[in-house]
């Protein structure tokens, strides 16, 4: 038996989703979500194997959602026209359901998500969000979760990041929030223009740095407004030199 939840802030499309699913014997309806948050705590809670997830939502968006369930699981995308998100699935070999739909057009959705299961693939979810946004278009929030409890934290009050091996420490008002994701696909979501990679381990938001200090032969650190004190490469300190 597949147990699926399905997301989606409108409830007629949840309603048509659950009534097409009906044709499906092997597939059990363990939730229906109206927003992002609550498709997160019942993704932790319930451990579905197949969510059908709407992008656009009010409060946490559809990728959102899966970069903070965090597991493996199959996905069925169900969308309105996206220019962006259609073609992001159609690279990667993610199925998807543009609305309006078809009884027909879910079967097919379901036999791809059926092999997907069957082969245990990673969706690739960083690379999906990342090729779904507009070009130059970057966050404007990060997102941790901790448990069923999700913690958004404005890009402009990050002070910078730290890699700490899968995760990346996230320091913001004198708080840090541990997220597992690596430093690289976080940076990717940033606007460089404001985030700078200062060295392997860290990313600096750059208005936060108060000055660069020579600390030995051909090596500085970064000094923020707050105290903290960074390793910055020479590569990263040239780049910082164009920046400022």
């Amino acid at each position: 038996m597949i147990r699926a939840i399905i997301v989606d802030d409108e409830a007629p499309s949840r309603q048509l989703v659950r009534e097409y699913l009906g044709a499906h014997a092997d597939v059990q309806v363990v939730a229906e979500c109206g927003d992002g948050f609550e498709a997160v705590k019942a993704a932790t809670e319930l451990a579905p194997d197949l969510i059908f997830l709407d992008i656009r939502m009010p409060k946490l968006d559809g990728f959102e959602v899966l970069e903070l369930i965090g597991r493996k699981l199959a996905v069925v995308f169900v969308t309105a026209y996206d220019e962006h998100a259609v073609r992001a699935f159609e690279v990667h070999a993610v199925d998807y359901l543009l609305k309006p739909f078809t009884p027909e057009r879910l079967a097919e959705a379901m036999e791809r998500a059926r092999r997907r299961l069957d082969s245990g693939d990673d969706l690739p979810i960083a690379a999906l969000a990342a090729a779904a946004r507009p070009q130059g278009a970057f966050s404007d929030r990060v997102l941790v979760r901790d448990g069923p409890r999700v913690s958004v934290i404005p890009v402009g009050k990050i002070d910078f990041v730290e890699a700490q091996d899968d995760y990346v420490s996230i320091r913001a008002e004198g708080k840090s929030h541990l997220k597992q994701q690596t430093l690289a696909e976080l940076e990717t979501t940033l606007d460089p223009a404001r985030f700078v990679r200062i060295h392997r381990s860290y990313i600096l938001n750059i208005e936060r740095l108060a000055k660069i200090e020579l600390y030995a032969k051909d090596s500085r650190i970064a000094i923020l407004t707050e105290g903290s004190k960074l390793p910055v490469s020479r590569a990263a300190y040239a780049k910082l030199k164009l920046l400022l």
